[in-house]
């Protein structure tokens, strides 16, 4: 099928063949004609399978062709975090560029002068982050009664947020004849009732199995010593082709004491987490995507919604304590069609972790060789781009059979659970 087979406009159809696409992805094939016909609709689809296209292309042929109110915005989606949002905002631009569209993203830390500005003039499409829409609702700063298209995006996100009872307040405000579109990666006993609770007579739309991996993402455990975790994620590092990593940590606290090592290893390096200033975060994100970094140490606010072309490797250096979690952390990479691989680091403390994981991919996951007998590669530059060599590190010694028992130690399973949504500055430091 052609996007000219999904019934959009010669507008759309000019900005998606502006993007050399092709052909819809399976998700956009089974969505948007839904969308089109105007009927509420479920979408279960993987990250990385062009999932915020398949609404943002029909909500613009739907929105074409009226105009808001002021602070009456005629749409609206709602994410779970600023990346996720200023992604949606960035595919408004992208296809909406031959219409007369007007967005506005509120998000937490920017300025709330200019998005009551932005407001006030009447915006067709609005993607907000709940907490940040409810201030502004509150102080009487916008209204909610001509919402005609709904969007709750990374539904399942949301539950794990907390953002389901700001949801359900935020719902009770729109009107009852919006349509509305819900968007998952999985569907846990709670979305499912909030399925049936916000939705009419929804067509549910699924290109995967829920909570699978991307087929042509290689995985990799490694077992090893919770002293030796920098020691060996370096030696993979140096075996390993690295373009560009994404390298994920459970803890806030515990990336910037990665990134000093490894920038102490003359890796070309930086953290991403939500405690950062907004500065620091939009450069490093923009530094990252422009290949100015070769390596991000960060915490799950990445693992959904950014998307990084030809990434090429994950690296869980801690393994995630949400099953769900490693299936978005990994599919960073292997994005459209393209290949990726994704290693993980296990210690004995961690092994439940592991269990979970493969329980719910219904896989195991192959344990990877480190330090053999290949010849190291030129993997990472420094600071200065200049590509360095590293000595490689001797083998791991075996160190018994993975998952044996051993007292966890104090801080082994810790991690942050600070939500990184409203609470966390802006995305943009300036609204669009």
């Amino acid at each position: 099928m052609s996007f000219e087979e999904l019934g959009l406009s010669e507008n759309i159809l000019k900005a998606i063949a502006d993007c050399g696409y092709e052909k819809p992805t399976p998700i956009q094939e089974k969505a948007i004609p839904n969308i089109l016909m105007m009927r509420d609709v479920v979408g279960l689809a993987q990250t990385g399978t062009g999932k915020t296209a398949s609404f943002t292309l029909p909500m613009i042929e739907i929105l074409h062709g009226g105009r808001a109110k002021a602070r009456m915005p005629r749409s609206l989606i709602l994410t779970p975090t600023r990346e996720l949002a200023a992604q949606v905002a960035e595919n408004f631009d992208t296809y909406g560029k031959y219409t007369k569209l007007s967005k506005a993203l509120l998000t937490g830390g920017t300025s709330m002068g200019d998005q009551i500005k932005l407001l006030e003039r009447g915006v067709d499409v609005l993607i907000a982050t709940p907490g940040r829409l409810l201030d502004l609702f509150d102080r009487g700063q916008i209204l909610l009664t001509d919402i005609k298209v709904l969007v709750i995006d990374e539904a399942d996100r949301m539950l794990d947020m907390g953002f389901i009872p700001d949801i359900e307040k935020i719902v009770s405000l729109v009107p009852f004849t919006r349509q509305t579109l819900l968007f998952s990666a999985t569907m846990p006993p709670e979305i499912r009732k909030l399925t049936e609770k916000f939705l009419s007579n929804p067509k549910e739309v699924s290109v995967a199995r829920a909570a699978t991996t991307a087929k042509n993402v290689e995985q990799f455990v490694v077992h090893v010593d919770p002293r030796r975790k920098k020691e060996v994620l370096s030696q993979i590092i140096e075996q390993e082709n690295v373009q560009n990593a994404f390298i994920f940590c459970n803890r806030k606290r515990d990336i910037d004491g990665l990134v000093q090592w490894l920038k102490g290893k003359r890796y070309n390096v930086r953290g991403l987490h939500g405690d950062m200033p907004q500065k620091t975060r939009t450069e490093t994100l923009e530094a990252f995507k422009n290949d100015k970094i070769t390596l991000l140490v960060c915490s799950d606010v990445a693992a959904r919604g950014l998307d990084v072309d030809d990434l090429s490797h994950v690296f869980n250096f801690d393994v995630p304590m949400n099953a769900d979690d490693y299936v978005h952390r990994i599919g960073r990479t292997g994005r459209a069609g393209k290949n990726g691989r994704a290693w993980m680091l296990v210690t004995r403390a961690e092994q439940k972790y592991l269990d979970a994981i493969e329980k719910l991919i219904k896989e195991i996951i192959p344990e990877g060789v480190v330090g053999d007998s290949r010849p190291a590669k030129k993997a990472v530059s420094n600071a200065d781009g200049v590509e360095c060599d590293k000595p490689k590190d001797k083998p791991q010694k075996s160190r018994g059979k993975p998952g044996a028992a051993r007292k966890p130690r104090r801080g082994d399973d810790q991690s942050d659970v600070k939500g990184f949504g409203d609470e966390m500055p802006g995305f943009f430091g300036k609204v669009e």
